[in-house]
């Protein structure tokens, strides 16, 4: 059977970013979804759905950035309140998709994470998952709904090529993110260069060798995301040592915590280029560039719900 669009297409929003939502509704030119999310004295989440979506494609923005378990429930329970009105089909909006970085058994007797919430959305009702810049790209294969995983290279790199940065050198802060960070050299024609590190925690990272030449130059470091920014400011000292000029950080998802904010302002890291997938700290004391991704998941909203190819959306510039 081939699927036809339903006659009206809603978007609603949990709690975690309803400005972002909102932004994503108006690129739709609709009106953001009216329902309830609160909580229950005993902490429990309740949802209400307050318009009828019977037949509709219903679309949930929820990134599940921290408070992390709290958003992912809301999310799952606002999945399960539109599969029980009757929805034609549901599609999660995850900008920022937590648990990604727990996709493989490093270690004995620990769980596969990012495997778990793929089920948990699937057995709540999703019907498909729309996101950005996950951790690992095998992540999309842990799903057995189709997922369309979008990518905020195209959105940075505009902003990037505004600077109009003189001689820049991309480096990628570990050998995971050579591949985006030669997309983006190759996007900005700039040079390429890798820091190796060695994790000694899960807040502690050490750079501990450059492979590259970044004396004298603007530096741009890479990265999918932050949240204590051990990788970024590690590999920034090391940049610093071998004569970087400059050094600014580009990353899609800045969840920072306390420590991350801390380290950033004790770093040589200039700015911090980011998209607003998650809440961006304000005030912070340091320079927090956020970048708005409401017209990349605005179209890959438009076309999902016209059947129409999304192949494009996925494509990093140079990659």
């Amino acid at each position: 059977m081939i699927y036809r669009p339903p006659t009206e297409l809603k978007i609603f929003s949990g709690s975690a970013h309803n400005l972002l939502a909102q932004r994503i509704a108006d690129y739709c030119k609709i009106p953001l979804g009216n329902a309830t999310v609160a909580s229950f004295p005993d902490g429990e989440t309740m949802v209400k759905i307050n318009e009828n979506i019977r037949g509709r494609d219903v679309f949930i923005v929820q990134p599940t950035c921290p408070p992390t378990n709290q958003n992912l429930m809301e999310l799952l329970i606002m999945v399960d309140a539109a599969r029980r009105a009757s929805a034609a089909r549901i599609t999660a909006v995850i900008p920022f998709f937590g648990y990604a970085r727990q996709d493989r058994k490093d270690q004995p007797r620990v769980p596969i994470t990012a495997k778990l919430v793929a089920n948990l959305l699937a057995a709540s009702g999703v019907n498909r998952v729309l996101t950005v810049d996950l951790h690992a790209q095998q992540v999309a294969g842990f799903f057995d709904i189709p997922v369309d995983h979008l990518f905020a290279a195209p959105v940075i790199l505009q902003y990037l090529k505004s600077k109009a940065l003189n001689d820049p050198v991309v480096v990628s802060p570990d050998v995971g993110g050579l591949k985006m960070a030669n997309a983006y050299a190759q996007a900005l024609d700039a040079s390429l260069a890798i820091v190796a590190k060695r994790r000694k925690s899960p807040t502690e990272v050490s750079a501990t060798s450059l492979i590259g030449e970044v004396d004298g130059r603007s530096v741009i470091l890479v990265d999918d995301l932050t949240e204590t920014a051990g990788t970024l400011t590690a590999a920034a000292r090391l940049l610093k040592e071998h004569g970087a000029k400059e050094i600014m950080a580009c990353v899609s998802h800045a969840v920072l915590s306390d420590l991350g904010i801390s380290r950033l302002k004790d770093s040589c890291i200039t700015e911090l280029v980011c998209t607003n997938s998650v809440p961006v700290r304000e005030g912070s004391g340091i320079q927090i560039t956020p970048l708005c991704i409401a017209s990349l998941l605005g179209e890959g909203i438009r076309r999902i719900y016209g059947d129409e190819s999304v192949s494009s959306l996925f494509q990093i510039p140079g990659a």
